[in-house]
């Protein structure tokens, strides 16, 4: 499993950068702590080889006089709490020194050790680091010295180090915090960006510093796509708009002639064909009509129009002019709007876009009966919908039924030119909202999200 239980990469990379300092920081810990314990056992050593060479100094200079004045000198001026002496015979008897008897513990040799000494008089023990060796005359000498100091010392200096490892703890989890939210704000700027572009806004790009780092090159090549693509989107969508506005002319043209024609002819059948070639006429023109409002829209065009509209009245017009359409085709439609809500929009196509979804409704939602309009202010801006009763869109099929020229069955509406859902789209993205097929229970509800 390993880090996968991690709930982001985010807190991964937040954990890693906390271990990994951990690991620096707890390390030159552990050398400090083994390079200061190491100094104090050399310095404890060092002081009693110095004791040692004093007394063999004397001892080879001036003999056992000179070795005893020594030893005497030595030990009244320290005290038996930091210095210990011992002269002893072979069989262990006291010769000098401020011991009563030999430490069983201490046997000569070359090495030094630890050991306890306890005072006649005193509870307490003293911890004393020791040297012991043999005479050449055979007698046995030992010294030591009271390492308290040095313990203490070693004591107050792990104490320190566990003070400075938890406030390095501190620091370090503040400081891979600080990294993360570094490194997710970079990520935000790109998730903003994209976004952005998602809801249509083709012009945003990601910020770069010119730093020259992974993130600014991310940033630099992500901005390089994006005028890619808005430069064959903005050459796509003249070249549509030329198509399209190019068209409307001889079509039109070809209108008048058919109208022409009809009025010139008195064939039955000539007349009926004259007729269907109208309707396509008319259909052909509405479709050019309603390809040039999307781009026009999409292309933000018809944002200063914008104007603070009472949404709920807008939907209380639709439904009186709508109201007989649906009547005679056996709907009755209902008004949601239990508050006013007012929102800046832009009203032609608003309306419009939500004539589409009535329309819609009444041509696909055959079996039904009901038609719902409403509208209900949502945080940051607000919901529109046309739900009905019907037969409704399969959860598989709704993302296609946005898709512009889309039919998901021509039989049931011969007229239509699968446009009507990307104009609502078209204007949700035009006021910075979404549009989001539903489940009516039975039916369908098409829900527009306006930001405002």
């Amino acid at each position: 499993m390993g880090w996968r239980w991690l709930p982001s990469r985010i807190a991964r990379f937040v954990m890693l950068a906390f271990v990994l300092q951990l690991l620096v920081f707890g390390g030159v810990l552990a050398l400090v702590w083994q390079a200061s314990g190491a100094a104090i056992a050399v310095a404890e050593r060092d002081t009693i080889e110095e004791l040692r060479r004093d007394l063999m100094s004397a001892y080879y200079d001036g003999g056992d006089p000179a070795l005893l004045r020594l030893i005497r000198a030595r030990v009244g001026a320290a005290g038996p709490d930091r210095v210990v002496m011992l002269l002893a015979r072979p069989d262990g008897g006291v010769v000098a020194g401020n011991l009563v008897a030999w430490p069983a513990a201490a046997q000569p040799g070359p090495a030094w050790r630890r050991l306890t000494v306890r005072y006649p008089g005193r509870m307490d023990a003293v911890p004393m680091a020791m040297i012991a060796w043999t005479l050449p005359d055979g007698r046995r000498m030992l010294v030591a010295r009271s390492v308290a100091a040095s313990d203490q010392l070693e004591t107050m200096t792990e104490q320190a180090m566990l003070t400075g490892l938890l406030v390095g703890l501190a620091l370090m989890l503040i400081t891979a915090l600080v990294l993360g939210r570094l490194v997710s704000r970079q990520i935000e700027r790109v998730v903003a960006t994209a976004r952005a572009v998602e809801a249509g806004a083709l012009t945003s790009r990601v910020p770069v510093d010119g730093s020259r780092d992974a993130f600014d090159a991310l940033g630099q090549s992500i901005n390089a796509m994006l005028d890619r693509i808005q430069s064959l989107v903005s050459q796509l969508r003249l070249m549509t708009d030329g198509l399209a506005h190019d068209f409307r002319s001889p079509i039109t043209r070809l209108r008048t002639v058919v109208e022409q024609a009809s009025l010139e002819t008195r064939d039955p059948a000539a007349l009926a064909a004259l007729e269907r070639a109208t309707q396509e006429t008319d259909h052909l023109l509405a479709m050019l009509s309603t390809a040039l409002l999307i781009s026009r829209t999409e292309a933000g065009l018809g944002r200063e129009q914008f104007e603070t509209t009472d949404l709920g009245q807008l939907l209380a017009d639709l439904v009186e002019l709508y109201g007989p359409s649906a009547e005679d085709r056996g709907f009755a439609l209902e008004l949601a709007a239990p508050a006013l809500v007012r929102l800046p929009v832009h009203r032609q196509l608003v309306a419009q876009a939500m004539g589409n979804l009535v329309d819609n409704a009444l041509a696909y939602a055959s079996g039904g009966s009901r038609i719902e309009l409403g509208v209900r202010r949502v945080p940051g801006g607000a919901l529109l919908w046309v739900a009905d009763n019907g037969p409704g869109i399969a959860e598989g099929q709704r993302a296609a039924a946005l898709r512009r020229f889309s039919r998901l069955d021509p039989a049931r509406r011969p007229g239509g030119s699968g446009l009507g859902l990307s104009l609502v789209e078209a204007v949700a993205r035009m006021h910075e909202g979404t549009v989001k097929l539903e489940d009516n229970a039975p039916g369908l509800r098409v829900v527009m999200e306006l930001s405002g």
